[in-house]
């Protein structure tokens, strides 16, 4: 009898390529300041147009279906933004792709927020590669919040289970995470 051979969904070849090209074990400082064993770098998949896609297809199914964009922090967010608003658009949802600075632009206009700006008051869903205390993805949260759009969904790729949960409940909003990092720290190919 022929041995059976499934075929990975996506959300598996996603999880092989974090642990495999995104995670590393050893002593790092986090962007937090906290040192810890574990340490993730999205970038690498979010990078690659394959990976991109993948996360941009996982990430879309979790945006809001009332909101008219997805934005984020510079620099990890950028290539999440613009994946998965192609992504929505492949599927024919119209869903701008916005990027937060860290800093308002030092010149021109002065500007926090890149991107097709949508009417004030309408709903945006922040994305971010990873949330250790939350404290990027806030950032991006009140610049958005102070510009006067509504929002109440943060969706990360990776959840490092070091409150950021927390920090998001506490501001009225819900973490939506792809993976926690205990799930890829435990990864083993099949």
């Amino acid at each position: 009898m022929p041995e059976s051979s499934s075929v990975p969904t996506e959300r598996e070849q996603l999880l092989n390529r974090l642990a495999n090209l995104a995670y590393r074990r050893g002593d790092f400082t986090l962007a937090s300041g906290r040192k810890s064993e574990h340490y993730v770098n999205c970038k690498p998949v979010s990078l690659s147009g394959s990976g991109l896609a993948l996360i941009s297809r996982a990430m879309l199914t979790h945006v809001e279906a009332d909101a008219v964009a997805v934005a984020g922090l510079t620099l990890g967010a950028d290539p999440l933004v613009s994946g998965v608003a192609m992504a929505a658009a492949d599927r024919g949802r119209e869903l701008d792709a916005l990027i937060v600075r860290k800093e308002a632009k030092g010149h021109g206009t002065g500007a926090w927020l890149e991107g097709p700006l949508p009417a004030p008051g309408a709903l945006i869903t922040v994305l971010e590669d990873v949330v250790t205390t939350g404290g990027s993805s806030l950032k991006a949260v009140r610049q958005l919040r102070d510009a006067g759009y509504k929002v109440n969904r943060v969706v990360t790729i990776v959840d490092r289970e070091e409150g950021g949960d927390a920090a998001m409940t506490a501001d009225n909003l819900e973490l939506i995470s792809l993976y926690k990092l205990s799930e890829i720290a435990a990864f083993t190919p099949a």
